[in-house]
Formats: C-alpha cells, sequence, structure tokens
C-alpha cells in the first residue's frame, strides 16, 4: 500500500485570545492519497480556513503531526515552510490575487521567481505553455483586469501550477464565478487529478460531488464525517444532522 501523501496524526489548533483560547480544529486524523480530490465542506466557523493554512504550512499545529510528501511541517522553521510552500504547493484563491500591474503572464511567471525553480530563459515559455493548457495563452500580455472572472481563475489556476507542485490547495475557487464558469473551473481541477495532482478544496457550493473523489464535513474543529454522499444537501443541515447522532455511514 503506497503511503498517503498528505497525513495529519491528532492535530489540534489553539489559538489564545484576550477572551480565552479558542480551539479551532481538535485531534484531527487525516490522510490523503496522491491523485485525491477532496472537499472540505462546514458552515462558517468549522475550521476549514485553519485547516487549509496548517496543509500549507502558512501556520503551525498547538499539537500534533502534520507530513506532505514526506516533510514534517510541524517540525519547519518558518523559512523552510517558505521554501517548501514556494515549490511543493499551489494555492488558488476565491478572489484570484492577481497582481494588478503585472500582466497575467508575469503573474504565472512569479512562482518560478521566487523559488528560482527554473532558468530564467525556461520561465516565460513555460508559463505561456500553462496559459495555453488552460485556454487562455491569448491573453498572456494583457493585465489581469483586462479579463473576465473566469479567465482570472484560470490564469491563478496557471500561476499555481507554475512549480509543478503535487499539491493544490483551493480556498472557495467558484465562490466568485457563474455557475457556468464554476463548471469550467471545476473540470479543469478534475482533468489535473487525473494526471496525478492532489487537489484539497475548500467549497460551499453545491451539485459538485461527482468531481470528488471524497468530502471531509467539519463541525465545530472535528471532522464528524470523511464522506458526505450527497454535497447537493445543506451543509448546515447536515452538520445538524450529526450533532442529533445522525452520522453517515
Amino acid at each position: 500500500m503506497k503511503k498517503p501523501l498528505i497525513l495529519l496524526k491528532h492535530v489540534s489548533k489553539d489559538y489564545v485570545r484576550a477572551a480565552g483560547s479558542f480551539m479551532a480544529l481538535s485531534d484531527i486524523n487525516l490522510s490523503v492519497g496522491q491523485g485525491e480530490f477532496v472537499a472540505i465542506v462546514g458552515k462558517s466557523g468549522s475550521g476549514k480556513s485553519t485547516l487549509l493554512n496548517l496543509l500549507t504550512g502558512i501556520d503551525y499545529p498547538s499539537a500534533g503531526e502534520i507530513t506532505i510528501a514526506g516533510v514534517a511541517l510541524h517540525s519547519q522553521t518558518q523559512e523552510e515552510l517558505v521554501r517548501w510552500r514556494g515549490q511543493h504547493v499551489g494555492v488558488v484563491f476565491q478572489f484570484f490575487q492577481l497582481l494588478p500591474s503585472l500582466t497575467v503572464v508575469e503573474n504565472v511567471m512569479l512562482p518560478m521567481d521566487f523559488c528560482n525553480s527554473y532558468r530564467a530563459a525556461e520561465r516565460r515559455p513555460r508559463a505561456i505553455q500553462l496559459l495555453q493548457k488552460l485556454g487562455i495563452e491569448e491573453q498572456a500580455d494583457k493585465l489581469p483586469a483586462d479579463l473576465s472572472g473566469g479567465q482570472q481563475q484560470r490564469a491563478a489556476i496557471a500561476r499555481a501550477l507554475a512549480n509543478d507542485p503535487a499539491v493544490l490547495v483551493a480556498d472557495e475557487p467558484t465562490g466568485n464565478l457563474d455557475s457556468h464558469t464554476s463548471d469550467e473551473v471545476m473540470q479543469l481541477f478534475a482533468q489535473l487529478v487525473q494526471e496525478g495532482k492532489t487537489v484539497v478544496m475548500v467549497t460551499h457550493e453545491r451539485d459538485y460531488s461527482r468531481y470528488f473523489t471524497r468530502s471531509i464535513l467539519l463541525v465545530d474543529g472535528v471532522i464528524s464525517t470523511s464522506c458526505v454522499p450527497e454535497l447537493t444537501s445543506n451543509v448546515d443541515d447536515a452538520a445538524a444532522q450529526i450533532n442529533q447522532g445522525q452520522r453517515y455511514a
């Protein structure tokens, strides 16, 4: 049996505030294999964003172990995590986060520039290749403001792929798009999974269960189920059912 690409063991995250401590995540155990497309669902405040921050090395766990592609994130320094994140994890945001003063191709080249992962002469051709893969190569020399929302999200996905990371983490990537464009973006992610990428996505969207290999439902910082059979149902209703003891198999 292959080792999991992502492994969390008894992970907790506690934030200390003036009013007292707040446990955002409690005793999370999670294993994700290469080529999985995992959805993280749950209502606001359930711990989804905290989990993404831990998976990307933006934050440290208060307890437990996080290992991704053989690297123990919980034991790395901040400097080591910055280098690791740039080379091994691609992040896609809801609001694209493209730098407005740079062209689309320059935005895609940025991760390569920061990590020095490709020779300077190779960076633009690689960025153009990624934009071509995502169907927007003709937008390469335009500014992000000149693109539609769907085109900007495709550019953001190309940027996330710049250093050929094993893992893509997406935070509500369809939340700012219309339904047709959202379907196109989901199909892009599904294609990347077929090509061997591992995708972990936070989403509130319905009707996307067909794309995911597995779904994780978080309730009050705890994994309540790792197999939500219908994302078309309301997440809040699912959480309420679980709190009442009606757990999914």
